[in-house]
């Protein structure tokens, strides 16, 4: 509908956030400065039709492009007042999510927007498990794209219907970490933010807490959260918790061992 934008809220239980709509003039970037957008794509011609098609967003948009990874890393190393980038995933120098991930790890405060050619709900919800805070399919109507990104700017996560729609995995009824795929695999397939959520999770802190500590909005670290239960095949975040816990204890044995 005209007008109207899509936001994020808990109603559900899937790790994930349900959409609502409401109109969304209220989620409007509120700065009076340039705001500074990164588009990466390896096609100069999308370059420009975004340019075009966010001319909306704001009312003085300045753009940075990028056509390959190294471009984007270099890009965002030099402007880190850079407010959201929209990123590919399919770039050249970079193999799948690897761009994704260097970009999560190295600028976690950065709003992170997928825009892929993928409506693959498996795509989706590993790019924001990973850090994205949002993936939009190329082929969504420009309302759509500008209704994900003004959400996503006012500290929102953008989930594409096609992956609320798609079943999530079967959780695990697993209540002791030693019953669970917890492994150091499955620590190993964190990334680094995610780790420094678990560690601040076996400290027993809030989504709130955390977020605050982090630097991050509590929707962010909401996502991160929802990754790291699913990677470690827990059920809820006592679980994680306690698989944080576990995990510190066995490096202090392994700390004193190596010391003896």
């Amino acid at each position: 509908m005209p007008g109207q934008g899509l936001v994020a809220c808990d109603t559900c239980g899937r790790g994930y956030s349900f959409l609502l709509l409401i109109n969304a003039r209220l989620l409007g970037y509120q700065g009076t400065d340039t705001l500074l957008l990164l588009l990466a794509d390896d096609h100069g011609l999308v370059r420009e039709g975004l340019k075009h098609t966010l001319a909306d967003l704001h009312d003085d948009l300045s753009f940075l492009e990028a056509g390959s990874a190294s471009e984007v890393l270099t890009a965002l190393e030099a402007n880190p007042d850079t407010a959201l980038a929209l990123l590919d995933l399919v770039m050249p120098g970079s193999n799948g999510f690897q761009l994704l991930t260097q970009v999560c790890d190295k600028h976690p405060e950065l709003p992170v927007v997928i825009l892929s050619a993928s409506a693959d709900p498996v795509q989706m919800r590993k790019s924001l498990d990973i850090g994205a805070a949002g993936f939009i399919p190329k082929h969504a109507s420009a309302e759509i794209m500008l209704s994900a990104l003004r959400l996503v700017l006012a500290g929102g996560i953008y989930v594409p219907p096609d992956m609320l729609l798609s079943p999530d995995p079967a959780p695990t009824d697993a209540t002791d970490p030693a019953d669970t795929d917890a492994g150091p695999d499955a620590l190993d397939d964190l990334t680094s933010r995610q780790r420094i959520v678990l560690h601040h999770l076996g400290r027993g802190l809030s989504n709130k807490h955390i977020a605050r500590e982090l630097g991050l909005a509590e929707n962010t670290v909401k996502i991160h959260v929802a990754a790291i239960l699913r990677t470690l095949g827990v059920s809820n975040r006592t679980q994680a918790a306690l698989v944080a816990r576990e995990r510190r204890l066995r490096q202090e044995i392994d700390s004193d061992e190596a010391a003896e």
